[in-house]
């Protein structure tokens, strides 16, 4: 079991979780939090747009099942398609950020 004494604040008890930046542990983890988020982000656009999968995905000009993988966060996402995605099936705007 992982002590957890002497932690303050969410990064270290990520670093106690998953290790150091930079790690192989780590950048698992980070990179399957952003998957998540992008599909959280991905489903509560769709919903609010009150569209089905099926209904997004031919707007965008993509499969229902490639829809469904990304809000369940499974698989690799192609940056062009999701983009696609939003902009031509959801009228929204992506915005990148590299830090």
């Amino acid at each position: 079991m992982t002590d957890y004494k002497g932690i303050k604040t969410f990064d270290e008890l990520i670093e106690r979780e998953h290790g150091k930046i930079g790690t192989e542990s780590r950048n698992s983890y980070e990179e399957s939090a952003q998957l998540f988020i992008v599909s959280e982000m991905l489903k509560e656009a769709r919903k609010e747009a009150k569209m089905t999968q099926e209904q997004l995905a031919e707007k965008a000009g993509t499969k229902k099942s490639y829809i469904s993988r990304i809000e369940n966060a499974r698989g690799d996402i192609q940056l062009s398609t999701l983009i696609r995605i939003f902009e031509k099936g959801l009228n929204k705007k992506i915005g990148l950020t590299f830090l």
